[in-house]
């Protein structure tokens, strides 16, 4: 059991783990620190939050365990704002979607404490965001990816794979760079493609008449355009390199399929459907093991 958790961002990610480190008997008190005053409140109103902390810094006093749930863009400025109160025993995580950015941050700014920093990305989340929004269950079943550096160290490790195995979650590990990889391909590009259709239709002189006809597939397919501006912003932008290779690769996919009605070619159009339609329908959510 942890003695405090210091929460930085009261939003839907932080008050969410909140919820779960409390009702799984985890943690004897939460103090947190949201930019907005309202928010901070908010959550001690409901709940999520014991204790309200002026300052981040404040926050993470007395605190020995920290929950960064904060934009990736803010990271930096975030552990600038607490380092001086970083100690050697603490465990910090942060709940980022990206993670090689993070992990530079938190090299340049902890320096000597960066060992206790264990960056993490659950894959978990809402279209909706705020404190009002949280729910103990949201990380449960979910995924967690820790991408521990060579500094990190192990006794901190160890307690991040404990705790998220604790509030349900399925952890595994791999590097920054291998996370970044993935992620523009299976959730970085997926976003720019919905954000993408949403405003090439919505810029048609037509595109309302087009949006009201829409069914469940639309509807599913668009699902994440709903996301949070100012989060996606940052995340698309933290991420680009990757993404963009990513976006490269989709736009000669999508050239193979128009190069074929183009042509007429049912029999290789018919061919390419198959493949994808193959993958998909072979595809499961993976939940994986924790690494011991």
């Amino acid at each position: 059991m942890f003695e405090q958790l210091g929460l930085i961002g009261c939003g839907l990610m932080g008050g969410s783990f909140a919820l779960a480190l409390k009702r799984a008997g985890l943690v004897k008190r939460v103090v947190g620190y949201s930019k907005s005053p309202s928010t901070t409140e908010r959550a001690r109103l409901m709940g999520v939050i014991d204790v309200e902390a002026p300052s981040a810094l404040l926050a993470v006093s007395g605190a020995d365990i920290v929950l960064l749930a904060v934009p990736v863009a803010a990271t930096e400025a975030t552990f600038k704002a607490i380092r001086h109160l970083v100690t050697p025993d603490m465990l910090i995580m942060d709940v980022g979607s990206t993670k090689r950015d993070v992990v530079d941050a938190a090299r340049r700014v902890l320096r000597d404490q960066v060992g206790c920093f264990v960056p993490a990305h659950p894959v978990a989340g809402r279209e909706v965001a705020g404190v009002e929004n949280s729910d103990p269950d949201l990380y449960s079943g979910r995924q967690v990816i820790l991408t521990p550096i060579e500094r990190t160290r192990t006794v901190q490790l160890q307690q991040a794979m404990d705790v998220w195995t604790a509030i349900g979650c399925h952890v595994t590990q791999m590097s920054p760079e291998s996370h970044d990889a993935a992620f523009a391909a299976v959730s970085h590009l997926p976003h720019l493609l919905a954000f993408a259709l949403m405003n090439a239709i919505k810029g048609q002189a037509q595109g309302d008449q087009f949006l009201s006809l829409a069914g469940p597939g639309f509807r599913d397919f668009t699902r994440i355009a709903a996301s949070e501006p100012n989060i996606w912003r940052d995340i698309l932008l933290a991420n680009r390199e990757e993404l963009l290779t990513q976006s490269r690769i989709f736009q000669r996919a999508l050239q193979a399929l128009e190069q074929t009605i183009a042509g007429g070619n049912a029999q290789a159009l018919e061919s390419l459907i198959g493949q994808a339609s193959h993958t998909r329908s072979h595809w499961r959510v993976s939940n994986h093991k924790p690494h011991k």
